[in-house]
């Protein structure tokens, strides 16, 4: 406690006071022996009664011999002023050690939720550079693992914007970076000589490197590539507690890279997948017109359990082998059977003209397979002679073909067979079609017939409507056939929800044969 007068002398003081100014004796003038932070204090009292104040807000602070003292005035009956200092000053480094956690905790935070907003590598990147430059460093680049001898790096100034740029370089040139980008825990900054840094490594116009951390970005089993935070000449250098920071960050920045890495792979391998589960765009082969068109049971899928194939002949003048079939199931786990049945298919086209033989060895495939669906399917030879197409068809349980007429008239093909992958001995029968140029033979799933929707929406589309609708195709195109099919489908669903629908159209084209030149070409075909 020190007391003090109204005109600003010292009156008295206790022990505790006399050890933390010891010239504060009895007499001595408060502005001689005191902090001026206490002398202003004084002065600014006004001494109307025992409860004047200070003219401040909230306590009074100030340091003395390097520590911090709150000050708290008790004005006396005689106009004098006791003050009685309180040292602060473990109060006022848990505060601060307090604030500066809750700060670092808000900013962590914060990144995880900038860095897992996208699973997009190159954002991931920017925002690893942008968070990192703004509160821990100067500059920032993040570092992506090396392709090569190419170091994909993205650079950010304090209040700037993430650049990306590519360097070539051997990142054992620079202390500390070719152990981070293998995983390795960190060099101590200290260790890092600032004068070191390579020009790709410092920003245009950023100046003198006062100090340099270069910390592995971590990821599961492989790292995901290195942060380097720099600090300029004039920057107060990074602390331990910085340095051990800056890991926790970059911990939350790899995990974040290493997720967007991973699923940036993801996303290559399916797409792979896909395009090869996705049926084909069909065309013209050997004088044949092939359509087809294909819609998932959702429509935010690709693929599902209804596939369709054309193989052409090996051989000029062979039929080609047309595959229409339906999976019991949608989505992934079906197209994943799809894509076994028409692997197997594929094997097995050596056979492609015994169609019941194809479809026996499929059956013995699917049995066997882990699979525990099965599948309706309908095989197609169809082979150009003169203007005729002529065709066999095999049904494995799957609706039968139609054929549309020149005049109109729809004819079911009698095919009829047993389902592919229930039992062990299936049976099936084949027969034979021709069509003349203009007529068609249309192959569908029965994503097609049972539509269900309709002005009550509840009534399936059906065969005998799909019948009456084919009949109006005549002499169209195939590919005008499916997408007019597909048309009526969709507008008859009025987006209701709906299995896989599929069909292929085999057409003989209005052309006529011209006769091979002097008997040494295979001749054409023209309108």
């Amino acid at each position: 406690m020190l007391v003090a007068d109204a005109q600003g002398a010292v009156v008295r003081r206790n022990d505790a006071a006399g050890l933390l100014l010891p010239a504060a004796v009895s007499g001595a003038p408060l502005a001689d022996v005191a902090p001026a932070w206490l002398c202003a204090a004084h002065a600014t009292l006004s001494f109307p009664g025992p409860n004047a104040v200070p003219d401040t807000e909230g306590p009074l602070r100030g340091s003395i011999g390097g520590r911090l003292f709150e000050a708290h005035p008790s004005v006396r009956g005689d106009g004098s002023v006791a003050w009685w200092l309180v040292d602060d000053t473990e109060h006022h480094l848990v505060r601060e050690a307090l604030r500066v956690e809750q700060e670092r905790t808000a900013f962590l935070a914060k990144a995880s939720s900038a860095l897992l907003s996208s699973l997009n590598l190159g954002r991931c990147m920017d925002v690893t550079a942008q968070m990192a430059a703004e509160c821990l460093a100067d500059a920032a680049l993040a570092v992506a693992p090396a392709q090569g001898r190419r170091l994909p790096v993205v650079t950010c100034l304090r209040g700037g914007v993430p650049a990306l740029s590519t360097v070539t370089v051997d990142p054992h040139d620079v202390p500390g970076l070719g152990e981070a980008l293998r995983g390795f825990p960190p060099v101590p900054s200290r260790w890092i000589d600032p004068a070191t840094a390579p020009e790709w490594m410092v920003p245009e116009r950023f100046g003198p490197v006062g100090s340099i951390v270069i910390t592995p970005l971590p990821g599961p089993g492989v790292p995901a590539g290195a942060l380097i935070l720099l600090r300029k000449a004039e920057s107060a250098a990074f602390s331990n507690e910085e340095e051990v920071f800056a890991r926790l960050f970059a911990a939350r920045a790899g995990a974040a890279m290493s997720a967007a890495r991973l699923y940036a792979e993801q996303i290559a391998i399916t797409d792979v997948l896909m395009r090869e589960l996705m049926p084909p765009v069909l065309h013209q082969i050997s004088g044949v017109d092939f359509a087809g068109r294909y819609r998932p049971s959702a429509d935010h899928e690709r693929i599902g359990g209804d596939f369709y194939d054309v193989h052409p002949a090996a051989v000029e003048g062979e039929a080609s082998l047309v595959s229409l079939g339906d999976v019991c199931g949608k989505g992934l786990e079906a197209a994943v059977l799809t894509g076994k049945i028409r692997n197997t298919l594929h094997a097995l086209l050596p056979l492609s003209d015994d169609h019941q033989r194809i479809l026996s060895l499929l059956n013995t495939a699917l049995l066997s397979s882990h699979h525990t669906r099965f599948a309706t399917m309908v095989l197609a030879s169809a082979v150009r002679r003169g203007n005729m197409v002529d065709l066999k068809l095999t049904s494995g349980g799957h609706p039968s073909p139609l054929i549309v007429r020149a005049d109109g008239t729809v004819e079911e093909v009698d095919t009829h067979g047993t389902l592919i992958g229930a039992i062990p001995s299936i049976s099936a029968t084949t027969v034979a079609a021709s069509l003349a140029p203009g007529e068609s033979c249309v192959l569908y799933t029965d994503g097609i017939t049972e539509a269900k929707g309709g002005p009550m929406g509840d009534d399936l589309f059906g065969e005998e409507r799909l019948k009456r609708a084919l009949s109006g195709c005549v002499g169209m195109p195939a590919d005008g056939i499916a997408e007019h099919v597909q048309m009526l489908a969709a507008q008859w669903l009025g987006g209701r929800p709906h299995d896989d629908m599929a069909v292929v159209v085999i057409s003989a084209p209005r052309t006529h044969h011209l006769s091979a030149v002097n008997g040494h070409t295979r001749g054409r075909f023209t309108a």
